[in-house]
């Protein structure tokens, strides 16, 4: 019979923790993920002769309030992580709750919005444009929401200060997180909702 023997293996030195490398990874396939849905968008609208389009169906004004809100969140997590890094713990937290609550407004809009659409019987089935845009937006409103979870555990995490002493770089981690889910959506408004 065969026995497993444990072989060492030295950790290759990168000069970048562990966590922020796994994180710009998988930011890395996330960019390449909604990159392969914009692009899928766009050959099928110039390939479209007829391009349906949303014909009025789209609100311009929430669809700006929801960039305004998220472009004001990626203030307040950048708040957060500077009042954290200067040791005010509370004002940290009282900047990452306003980062989830702008968060939570972006995505009752959005659910607003899916509701207008769902009342006007307009589904992922209606035509080629209403199916890209419930997978893109609905896409992008769950990465909006594990965010928020996210920043609910690392909002956890702060309660406990021997904890919080050795995972205070989650908050920069979220942070990386939640700017890449507002540089999305900077993609998807003006595309879905001013040039359709």
């Amino acid at each position: 019979m065969s026995q497993a023997h444990a072989v060492a293996v030295e950790a290759i030195p990168t000069g970048i923790p562990s966590g922020k490398l796994g994180m710009w990874l998988f930011l890395v396939s996330e960019v390449m993920f909604f990159t392969a849905l914009i692009a899928a968008y766009v050959v099928l609208k110039l390939g479209h002769p007829s391009w349906p389009g949303p014909e009025g169906h789209l609100s311009i004004p929430l669809g700006t309030v929801n960039t305004f809100l998220l472009i004001c969140s990626s203030t307040t997590i950048v708040l957060s992580m500077a009042a954290a890094q200067a040791g005010r713990l509370g004002s940290a937290r009282g900047w990452l709750l306003a980062t989830m609550g702008l968060g939570a407004c972006f995505l009752g809009i959005k659910a607003v919005e899916y509701s207008a659409k769902f009342s006007h019987h307009i589904l992922p089935s209606t035509n080629v444009f209403w199916s890209c845009y419930f997978a893109m937006t609905g896409l992008h409103a769950l990465h909006v929401l594990g965010g928020i979870v996210f920043n609910l555990w690392i909002l956890a995490q702060t309660m406990r200060p021997a904890v919080w002493i050795r995972k205070s770089h989650f908050l920069e981690l979220g942070g990386l997180y939640w700017h890449f889910v507002d540089i999305v959506w900077i993609f998807l408004f003006p595309l879905l909702y001013l040039l359709s």
